[in-house]
């Protein structure tokens, strides 16, 4: 194994007499690495072993050479963002990193120093004193990445961290991924939204029932996406304003309100189309968005489209 990478050989993880992957052969290399599938895919169970949170049930795995059983080396290497929007009561967002900085070893002056810096690249510098309880869902992810990188590490892994994020603060975090990775660093992202995954990833693994049935360079992936279909949920003050102006857009064949009239489900025929426009739309209208993401419901049939169909396919000709 290298010292440069991160390595899974032959690992599997079993909760009981559930399978949560199983015979996962990977190795990693620097840049940013999309880890894609549908709903109980894997791709948690992945990200956690990885970041040391569980370990296999059988094989190894070796992050920068070391091995994820060394709980202090590993902390320092890697960084890690929940999906789960969890906070202790009462914390600021500086407290929030400053704390788990201190329970690793830094010292009170250090860990608030870094909380700080980290905090000012993601857009918090100016709240970072406040409750996080009083958040938007939006600042909250934020929060999460940066406590994730507050201490610089050189692997990041991030479960669905775009989530809950509008256009403005996806594209800094795009950058800030993006930052850490021309640095070196490796830059593990999961993400239901087949676009970010085009938009960010140097490659791409596809994870379907707990195992890995493709992986390879971006390069080309684009074309292969644009006509699966997409049903996306955009929760807005402004969403009886959006759902009357996306049909402007060629690429949308449904929009229907949420019963709360706060919210908006958009079918797209051409996900890379739709989101290029409506984020100009949000900058030019001054929409505000509290949360956009896939509908659960259309997950799998990305999934369906780009893996399992096609594998289907090979093995009947097979």
């Amino acid at each position: 194994m290298s010292s440069a990478s991160v390595s899974l050989r032959n690992v599997s993880k079993f909760y009981g007499d559930v399978l949560g992957v199983n015979r996962v052969d990977l190795e990693l290399s620097p840049g940013i690495t999309g880890l894609v599938g549908p709903n109980g895919a894997g791709k948690s169970t992945l990200m956690n072993l990885i970041a040391g949170l569980l370990h296999p049930s059988r094989g190894e795995i070796d992050v920068l050479g070391v091995p994820i059983r060394d709980h202090a080396r590993l902390f320092r290497d890697v960084g890690y963002c929940t999906q789960y929007d969890t906070f202790p009561q009462g914390v600021s967002a500086l407290g929030f990193i400053a704390d788990l900085l201190e329970v690793h070893g830094f010292s009170r002056r250090d860990a608030r120093r870094l909380g700080i810096e980290a905090l000012g690249r993601v857009g918090l510098a100016d709240v970072a004193l406040r409750d996080v309880e009083s958040f938007s869902k939006g600042m909250r992810q934020r929060a999460r990445l940066a406590q994730s990188v507050a201490h610089l590490p050189r692997v990041l892994v991030l479960d669905e961290p775009l989530n809950g994020l509008d256009p403005m603060a996806r594209a800094d975090v795009i950058d800030l991924l993006r930052d850490f990775a021309d640095a070196g660093a490796h830059v593990l992202v999961s993400s239901h939204i087949h676009h970010e995954v085009d938009l960010i990833s140097d490659r791409v693994v596809f994870l379907n029932n707990g195992y890995v049935v493709a992986e390879g360079e971006v390069e080309g992936l684009q074309e292969e996406l644009v006509a699966s279909p997409m049903l996306v949920f955009i929760r807005s003050p402004q969403a009886v304003e959006i759902a009357t102006s996306v049909f402007e857009l060629r690429c949308c064949v449904e929009a229907r309100l949420h019963p709360d009239r706060q919210g908006v489900f958009v079918r797209t025929e051409d996900a890379d189309a739709f989101f290029a426009a409506f984020n100009g739309w949000v900058v030019e209208r001054d929409w505000q968005l509290e949360a956009i993401g896939p509908a659960d419901e259309t997950v799998a049939a990305v999934y369906q489209h780009l893996v399992v169909e096609e594998q289907s396919a090979t093995e009947e000709v097979a």
